[in-house]
This record gives structure tokens, C-alpha cells and sequence, in this order.
């Protein structure tokens, strides 16, 4: 059994877990209340689907540092943007008044040989040319077109099969 430290108890854990609005607090917290009612880490690995080393930091940082130790430390790592800055993504939306070189509609990995060159890379990764799209709100959609019977008659003209335009 994996000994918990008597930050919070019993109680105040499953609150914490119960009301946590992070899915990661909430995780974390969980595990530690079930720990807390003498679950094995095992068993808790188990329930949450953690491993058990994982399950055994937790509460070896929960011991030491108390329960404002536990929270998703990605978010704030403090890297800034590199390839999708706010430079980069402004410029983007004036380069899309045209069209890319060698014609077509931009995509992801049309986007992402731009920001490349932008930046001064070798390469960009397509994927982050697809979330540079995503990010200013681009949308390669075309309208649907009109039901053929509202055509004008003009319209229609054109659309007509002739026997000319068959051979």
C-alpha cells in the first residue's frame, strides 16, 4: 500500500476530485482519494488507466509538495509559439488573397511550404499547415450550386446537350 500524506483527508480528496473542472485535476485527484481508502496502486493504475510508476509519482509529489503540486504542467511550460506565430498567421490571411504557386486551392501542406519559407526553415511539418488554416478560420468550402430548374434560360442554354457537342 502506497502511504498518502494527510494534506487533505478523505474527505476534502474526494471533493476535490468530485468538483476539479481540469480533467487532469480530477484524475489526479481521484487517485489519490481512492489511495487515500487503502486501494493498492495497483489497483488504482487499474481503475484509471495509469501505470503504476505513474501512480507512485503522483503521490510521491503529492507527499512532498502538497495538493497544489498536482496539475497539467504542459500548459503552462512557458514555450511561445515558433512556426504559428501572430506574425506568421497575419500574414498568412493576406497571402490567401492569391493564389499559391502552382495554382490549385490552398492546403495544409501548401500552407506549410509557406510558413517554411517564411520562417526560414527547411521544412514545416503539413500538419501544421493545416492548423494554421484552422487558426485564422480558412475554409476551402465552395457554396453549393443552384438547382439546374432555377436557371435562367441563357443558363439553361449552355447546359443543354446538343448532338453538336456530343460528337
Amino acid at each position: 500500500m502506497t502511504a498518502v500524506a494527510s494534506h487533505l483527508s478523505v474527505a476534502e480528496l474526494e471533493a476535490r476530485y468530485k468538483s476539479a473542472s481540469d480533467p487532469v485535476s480530477k484524475s489526479h485527484f481521484h487517485a489519490l482519494w481512492l489511495l487515500s481508502m487503502d486501494y493498492k496502486s495497483i489497483e488504482v493504475a487499474a481503475i484509471l488507466s495509469f501505470s503504476p510508476r505513474w501512480v507512485q509519482r503522483l503521490v510521491k509529489c503529492y507527499n512532498a509538495q502538497g495538493p497544489d503540486s498536482l496539475s497539467d504542467r504542459r500548459l503552462g511550460n512557458g514555450a511561445a509559439p515558433a512556426i504559428l506565430t501572430a506574425e506568421a498567421l497575419a500574414s498568412l490571411k493576406d497571402r490567401l488573397k492569391t493564389p499559391p504557386e502552382g495554382g490549385g486551392v490552398w492546403t495544409g501542406p501548401k500552407v506549410a511550404r509557406w510558413l517554411a519559407k517564411f520562417h526560414g526553415r527547411k521544412s514545416v511539418h503539413d500538419q501544421r499547415g493545416w492548423d494554421a488554416l484552422v487558426a485564422i478560420g480558412y475554409s476551402i468550402q465552395a457554396p453549393r450550386p443552384r438547382h439546374p430548374g432555377a436557371a435562367g434560360e441563357e443558363e439553361r442554354a449552355q447546359l443543354k446537350k446538343t448532338a453538336r457537342r456530343c460528337r
